[in-house]
């Protein structure tokens, strides 16, 4: 699943691919959801979130079941888990999924999630998510990066990864791993994410016992 694990601070981030068939499912399944308004209301979940974007709402279980969504993050966090602790989980409990519409101008502020890992994937990604306003040739453009947030900066330890979004990486990380996504703009186009929250074995995840 090219499967790869980086360490840019303290705590472990994982960054798999999402396959192409996967990819293709949820879409279409967020495409039926959007145009049906009845159930855009039901799975709704933008009240619960802080993100200031177009919509936000969750999947349905039996949509996790049925795409292979839940199967493929249970692998996902088992080979990472395995990698970085030694050890194999025996729990892993889909809190939420839900799919994150962000278009121009919108953004989701720094936070974090509940349950015990977490995971954040994209499904579109505009072709242009804009420029600098200033000529920073020196610096590069974040509009529509997903920001992972760590601690204060000190020698040899930036305290954030800045990931450039593009369909099919997903990255996962512990619950309490502050994130952020900054806006973009220059574009029309959609900007769309899927995330999770997962409880797996509490004597793993409690490392104070």
């Amino acid at each position: 699943m090219g499967f790869k694990v980086i360490r840019p601070f303290g705590p472990s981030v994982a960054k798999v691919t999402i396959p192409d068939d996967l990819i293709n499912k949820l879409n279409i399944y967020v495409d039926k959801v959007i145009s049906d308004e009845k159930k855009s209301n039901q799975l709704n979940h933008g009240n619960d979130l802080v993100g200031d974007v177009t919509q936000e709402f969750n999947l349905e279980k039996k949509t996790i079941e049925e795409t292979g969504w839940g199967n493929f993050l249970k692998n996902a966090v088992n080979e990472w888990i395995k990698f970085d602790t030694k050890k194999n989980i025996s729990k892993f409990e889909i809190d939420y999924s839900w799919v994150v519409r962000q278009f121009e101008n919108e953004y989701n502020p720094t936070h974090w999630h509940s349950g015990h890992i977490s995971g954040a994937g994209f499904l579109k990604v505009p072709s242009f998510l804009g420029e600098h306003v200033q000529n920073k040739t020196s610096r590069e453009y974040r509009g529509g990066n997903l920001q992972l947030i760590h601690g204060a900066r000190i020698f040899m330890c930036p305290s954030t990864l800045n990931i450039i979004p593009r369909v099919g990486d997903l990255y996962l990380f512990p619950n309490y791993l502050m994130h952020t996504v900054f806006p973009f703009k220059g574009t029309d186009e959609e900007r769309r994410s899927i995330s999770f929250n997962a409880n797996i074995d509490e004597n793993i995840y409690n490392v104070y016992g």
